[in-house]
């Protein structure tokens, strides 16, 4: 078994930053899960307007496919800017093991006051056939190194 994390996941950008608004409603690229047993979904707020409401929302289907996209229950994470910034550079996570269905996306909104996200990241993870090869049109450059000497 590999044992190292960049061999055993799948790291992938899902969804381009999300500009300022009040009303966000934008889907990631859907995932294939097939020969994955998970995937971690990692959203950042890059700004937030005070009473603004951040929320990341998972959505499965047995389609690659839009339509017909259902929000798995629990699989959501939420945050509310009490000050103007104070959610700044944070991030939401949402973890899916195990998934009913063959496609995953991640949803990002915002209510009643400004939201901005920078990229979403999605790591698949447990995969069936390791180690994993990162897709080099996303991964421009990766290194591993184990019992690395000083430079």
């Amino acid at each position: 078994m590999e044992r190292q994390l960049l061999r055993n996941v799948q790291v992938d950008e899902i969804l381009a930053p999300v500009s300022n608004s009040s009303s966000t409603d934008s889907n990631s690229d859907r995932l294939d899960m097939a020969g994955f047993e998970g995937v971690i979904f990692v959203a950042v707020i890059t700004d937030s307007a005070a009473t603004g409401v951040a929320l990341m929302t998972i959505q499965e289907n047995t389609a690659d496919s839009d339509t017909g996209m259902a929000a798995l229950s629990g699989a959501t994470a939420t945050a509310t800017c009490t000050v103007n910034d104070d959610l700044n550079n944070q991030l939401l996570i949402v973890d899916v093991y195990k998934p009913k269905e063959q496609y995953l996306q991640a949803t990002l909104t915002s209510a009643t006051a400004n939201i901005a996200y920078g990229n979403t990241i999605a790591i698949r993870y447990g995969a069936s056939i390791p180690p994993i090869t990162q897709d080099t049109d996303i991964v421009l450059a990766s290194s591993l190194v184990v019992t690395p000497a000083d430079a």
